[in-house]
Parts: structure tokens; sequence; C-alpha cells
């Protein structure tokens, strides 16, 4: 194969070590910080599924419904059932943690309502994106070992359309969490304090997307190296 070092190793594999590092850095801080305020009982002693069903009728969004979904950390915003499903760890719990959570959820909600442009493109592109992530790294490596140029240029195209997506997602979330804290303040549904921990939970979430993104974005650069050190041999 091309671009292998000494005894079959190829350096390039450092960029994809680098993103795995910083994947799981990115992880267990979430984790960490998540774990912390989840130990914190919000003075009002609200749940999740109460502030995410306060923000809605706050927002006049009525055909949103709030559900519970099994799992740690699964909670998300489903614009097709046009549900909010909190998690085991947010549905039924007071913590500043998973307030903070399933206000950014609503935050999603929001950001539907109002025609924010960033979720409107994401969305548009998740049928490319997921095409892309799942054949685009195959098809790359299958043109490599049959040396068809074509096919190596079509996988580093559909690889991108899946790193355009993650890149795309990053003023999502970071919108998401923006609205959420705001309006937890401005509704009262916490403490100027508890926003300031909520906030740390939500930053912490927010670099999983940014560590994601880094780490596609490294892998792409790995392929088009590949791809230039092929052609000038």
């Amino acid at each position: 194969m091309y671009g292998y070092g000494f005894y079959g190793f190829d350096p390039t594999y450092v960029l994809v070590l680098i993103g795995v590092v910083l994947s799981l850095v990115a992880s267990a801080n979430v984790k960490t910080t998540f774990n912390r305020y989840s130990r914190t009982r919000n003075v009002r002693g609200l749940t999740g599924a109460d502030v995410a069903r306060r923000i809605l009728e706050t927002n006049g969004v009525y055909d949103v419904q709030v559900r519970h979904v099994s799992g740690e950390l699964t909670d998300h915003f489903d614009p097709s059932s046009r549900t909010v499903n909190l998690s085991d760890s947010v549905y039924n719990s007071t913590s500043i943690a998973a307030l903070g959570v399933a206000a950014h959820e609503c935050g999603h909600v929001m950001q539907h309502e109002n025609g924010y442009t960033p979720i409107k493109i994401r969305t548009m592109l998740v049928p490319a994106a997921n095409f892309g992530s799942g054949l685009g790294f195959y098809i790359f490596f299958f043109g490599m070992v049959l040396s068809l140029s074509p096919l190596i240029s079509i996988g580093i195209i559909l690889f991108s359309l899946a790193v355009l997506f993650q890149i795309v997602t990053l003023p999502v979330e970071f919108n998401a969490s923006s609205r959420a804290l705001v309006m937890l303040e401005e509704y009262n549904l916490l403490d100027p304090g508890e926003v300031s921990s909520a906030r740390k939970v939500l930053k912490a979430a927010a670099l999983t997307y940014v560590a994601s993104a880094a780490a596609s974005i490294l892998q792409l650069l790995r392929l088009i190296i590949l791809k230039n050190q092929r052609d000038d041999d």
C-alpha cells in the first residue's frame, strides 16, 4: 500500500489516533461533568420533563410531546414524530444537569419553529451524510487496492459529505445550548448560579461534537494524503 513507512506502518494512522484521543477525552469529560452536576438538585425541585413541558408551553408549542426513552444520555428531539425524548437520567431527575439537557433539546425544537438556517441545512444533508459515512471510506480503499483513481476520488467526495454534516452540526448544537441557557434563566427555571452550572454541562456536551468533527476532518485529511502519495508514485 502507498504511504507506508518502516515495517508496514502507515504514518497517516497518527491522524486517526489523534482523532480517537480527542473523542475519548471529550467523552470522558462530558460524563464526568454530567455526573458531577447530576448529583446537584435544583432548588425548585423541577424534573427534566417539567422543564421541557414548561419551555414548550411558554413558547406556544403544543404539538410536541415530551417522552421518556431508555438509555444514558440518549436525549434527542425527533422532528418527524414531534417528540422531545428524555433519557433515564434526565426525564424524572431534578438535577441541574438534567434540566440543562432537557432545555437543550427544547432549544432544537425552537430552532425548527423559528426556521433556524443551519438546522435546515443539516436536515438536508442527512441522507447524503449517511450514505457518505457508510460507503465513502470503503469505496476509497477499494479504489486504492484496484488502483482506480475515479473510485478514490468518489470515496473522498462521499466521505467529505459526512464531514460537512458534522461541521454544520457545530453551530446547531452551540445555538441550542445558548437558547437553553437563556430560557432557563428568563423563564425562572434555574437560579443564576444554577444556570452557570448548567452551562458547564452543555459546554462539555458541545465539545464532544467538536472532537467528533475534528476526528472526521483528520480522517479526511488522511485520505487526501494517501491519494496524493499514490498519485506521486
